[in-house]
């Protein structure tokens, strides 16, 4: 960086422009910066040298030179307004933040910017560093020390009435007492977010967000009909934004259409209009999911667990519901083996299924209670006996109904006879 500043001037900006390498870009910006005038023209000059030296030291990765920019410009934003002082400080946050593998520089960052904030008495810029400080913290599973961010936060911003502030702290808290299993609390934090959110104009992403959370809620709860609208509605909103977290919405789409067994469903959603623009990992790995729940087959939905690791079990939200698609998966595939006989021996059946006996006898044990077939374990002789399907008797369901309806009249005489007698 050259000690001798350059007049803030938008020649000096077309210089910056014309430079043929970044690093001399950078130099020319810088020298602008230095410059101490302070007159309207020149502010304006210097916020666009910013933005400029902004974009080129993300290009370049230099998170560091972003972070010390930060403090370089504290004496700067004394200088202008409030609201383009939020504004500059969040564009190089949101900088930093696509600088891959910054995580702890964003915490360090957003933490020094917190403390500056406080003491300039900057509440509106300070409110909002600290919900993307809570955000960084979840991302890292610091989920305590977030909650704690938050819970003060949120009163703060309550007493201020900002709702699209509070919408979005909300839905933050939701996603962390998700993360910590807590539903009943997520559940409530989600329904606080829709609240605000009724009262207010919720941009579109955001909106987005808040149907992505809870369909993620429905499915968690095993109501898979109502997270599948909630992922539409999610998908719908993203991909009108090109968001990159519209090829999510409709991945959850389809596990909703699989875990409701209408896996026969997702290959025309992969293939009509919408689901073709996001072809890639991420759907191959549902579709083969699919296959294998339509075929029954659980060796080729092992086969896809290990071929589509990272979008099946590194994905937290589709790994909660492997186990379970796990169990309905090996729950068909034993229907499908026992369906020719009426006696079997288990040994056979593992062998066909290609799982441990003592593995297979504790499931069809299961499945019998549950009733998922009629049948009986002869664990001495190692058998399974299946029964023909019982015909169901009327007289048990007719005899209640008799019983219910003879309680009712009773009742009604009772209240009759003691109108009488008052």
């Amino acid at each position: 960086m050259s000690s001798s500043y350059l007049p803030a001037t938008t020649d000096s900006i077309a210089q910056a422009l014309e430079a043929k390498a970044p690093s001399e870009a950078i130099s020319i910006l810088y020298r602008i910066l230095e410059n101490p005038s302070s007159s309207s023209e020149a502010l304006r000059i210097k916020e666009q040298a910013i933005t400029n030296l902004t974009d080129l030291l993300r290009q370049e990765n230099r998170a560091e030179d972003l972070r010390n920019l930060l403090t370089q410009l504290r004496p700067f934003f004394n200088l202008i307004p409030k609201a383009k002082t939020a504004k500059i400080v969040r564009s190089i946050i949101d900088a930093v933040a696509k600088v891959p593998g910054t995580s702890d520089l964003q915490i360090s960052l957003c933490k020094e910017m917190v403390q500056w904030t406080r003491a300039e008495k900057r509440t509106f810029l300070r409110q909002r560093v600290e919900a993307r400080l809570a955000s960084l913290l979840m991302e890292s599973k610091e989920y305590s020390e977030a909650l704690s961010l938050l819970s003060g936060l949120i009163k703060e911003v309550r007493r201020l009435d900002d709702k699209l502030l509070l919408v979005d702290i909300d839905l933050l808290e939701s996603k962390l007492h998700f993360s910590l299993r807590n539903l009943p609390k997520a559940k409530a934090s989600l329904t606080a977010a829709r609240t605000a959110a009724n009262s207010i104009y919720v941009p579109p992403a955001q909106q987005g967000t808040i149907d992505l959370q809870s369909g993620i809620l429905h499915a968690e709860e095993k109501d898979y009909k109502t997270a599948y609208s909630y992922f539409f509605e999610a998908f719908e909103a993203f991909n009108a934004l090109e968001d990159p977290r519209a090829v999510f919405s409709l991945k959850y789409m389809l596990l909703c259409k699989i875990m409701v067994s209408q896996a026969d469903d997702v290959a025309g959603i992969i293939s009509s209009k919408a689901g073709l623009q996001y072809v890639g990992p991420e759907l191959d790995a549902m579709k083969a999911v699919a296959d294998a729940h339509s075929k029954r087959s659980l060796k080729l939905f092992e086969t896809a667990l290990r071929d589509f690791k990272a979008q099946l079990e590194e994905d937290p939200i589709v790994h909660r519901h492997l186990s379970s698609l796990y169990d309905t998966l090996l729950e068909q595939n034993l229907c499908r083996l026992i369906e020719p006989f009426s006696r079997v021996e288990i040994a056979h059946i593992a062998e066909l299924i290609e799982l441990p006996i003592d593995h297979v006898e504790k499931k069809l044990s299961q499945m019998i209670l549950d009733k998922k077939f009629a049948g009986t374990l002869d664990q001495g002789a190692g058998c399974l006996i299946i029964f023909d399907d019982p015909k169901t008797d009327a007289i048990y369901p007719a005899t209640l109904e008799t019983i219910s309806n003879i309680g009712k009249v009773v009742d009604s005489l009772y209240m009759r006879s003691a109108k009488i007698m008052a």
